[in-house]
């Protein structure tokens, strides 16, 4: 399963308000969904996080004064992100953040492999697929490149069209590049945007399909499997497509948060609705299983990891659930207990958890045990930007991005 883009999590927020500014949409666009506002609060407040400091633990386990790990080295980027989880990838040995230049560290040493002026665009997702690293042209000349990770060597650059702006790849497969884009009318103007997918080994376009008017280019959601191409976005709809010829095999309308990450797992796609956990049959959209949370209380981004789905509510409480099932494995509610904030966004190595929160007060990077849901430790850099963290993993290392800083942790 390939993800794609993230530029919008199921609530207005800090980082949304940036990505949103990133990306060219009005204030008038949030709307209403400012009052989602207070979900960020339920999770912020004094407490009891550790600071960071002490010695390097052993497979994430904090040492015995409860204190997180020292860095194993910390250098400064050029990253400019708005807080989507595909802003950070670690892959080929090195550790990438969407920046301007765009940049590539080595993930054992910290120093720096490569660097494209010009590569990405700010905020745009890093999208990962058949060793090709897969980028929006920050020359804003219509073109989606393709890169070597490891090196950062152009393997690969398609063009849409003339007649269509800023194509911006979504997701990808091991056979074609899915991407979004605005179509120019006569006086330079666009009200309508295409989905289309690109050869990912000629370049060539295998299909494009206008979308309904009044849909938007940016917020969107996606991913693949199999033969499906599925994608959230900002007017509340989950669309499902056929991935060999483009067209719509189902749509269907979500209710609270429409435009955050989901996961797809074998034959579902399960998506956060605000106080509902919802698995849908991607052959037809039909419902296969819905947990509840609390009263008052809206699930957050969900995360699948080794076939266990990880899923942090707003009053604190982390759950572990049976994909295919919905039937829970454990809730933990040691956020709650130290006062400490909820994860957005969840990496796994080993037995350990390794979550990254929203806003910097009480959050940070959050080490899990994966069995239970005990609360290791956090570490945080006291830097108090205002930038949300951003986590990866190669397996070795964990590697936090908070603002212009990264860090690399022991895994």
């Amino acid at each position: 399963m390939s993800k794609g883009l993230g530029t919008t999590v199921g609530r207005s927020s800090r980082r949304r308000i940036l990505r949103l500014a990133g990306g060219g949409i009005t204030m008038a666009a949030l709307g209403a969904g400012l009052t989602g506002c207070e979900d960020e609060l339920a999770t912020g407040g004094e407490g009891s996080t550790p600071p960071p400091g002490g010695t390097s633990p052993e497979d994430g386990k904090a040492p015995a004064d409860g204190k997180a790990p020292e860095p194993l080295w910390t250098k400064s980027t050029s990253a400019q992100t708005y807080g989507d989880n595909d802003e950070l990838v670690a892959v080929d040995g090195v550790v990438i953040a969407s920046g301007d230049p765009l940049a590539a560290f080595d993930g054992a040493t910290g120093e720096e492999r490569w660097s494209l002026p010009d590569g990405a665009v700010p905020g745009a997702p890093l999208l990962l697929g058949d060793g090709t690293l897969y980028l929006e042209s920050g020359k804003y000349d219509g073109s989606v490149a393709g890169y070597v990770p490891g090196s950062g060597k152009e393997a690969w650059r398609s063009r849409l069209g003339k007649e269509y702006r800023q194509p911006r790849p979504v997701a990808v497969d091991g056979e074609q590049v899915y991407v979004i884009a605005e179509i120019l009318e006569a006086d330079g103007s666009s009200h309508t945007n295409v989905i289309a997918a690109l050869n990912s080994g000629t370049g060539k376009v295998a299909w494009k399909e206008q979308r309904d008017l009044g849909t938007q280019q940016n917020g969107i959601h996606a991913a693949v499997q199999g033969r499906y191409l599925l994608y959230t976005d900002f007017k509340n709809n989950l669309t499902v497509r056929d991935t060999a010829t483009g067209k719509q095999v189902w749509t269907q309308k979500t209710t609270k948060t429409s435009y955050g990450p989901f996961v797809v797992h074998q034959d579902l796609v399960i998506v956060p609705q605000g106080q509902r956990l919802q698995a849908f049959a991607l052959s037809d959209g039909s419902e296969k299983w819905s947990v509840r949370t609390e009263e008052f209380t809206s699930f957050r981004e969900p995360s699948l990891l080794e076939d266990v789905l990880y899923i942090a509510d707003s009053s604190r409480t982390l759950w572990a659930v049976e994909p295919g099932t919905g039937k829970k494995i454990w809730q933990s509610t040691a956020l709650k207990d130290a006062s400490a904030q909820v994860p957005r966004q969840l990496v796994k190595v080993g037995g350990t958890l390794y979550g990254a929160t929203d806003l910097d007060k009480q959050g940070g990077i959050h080490a899990f045990d994966a069995k239970t849901g005990g609360l290791r430790w956090t570490f945080n850099d006291k830097s108090g930007d205002y930038h949300s963290w951003l986590v990866a993993t190669d397996g070795k290392r964990v590697y936090a991005l908070h603002g212009k800083k990264l860090h690399a942790l022991p895994a």
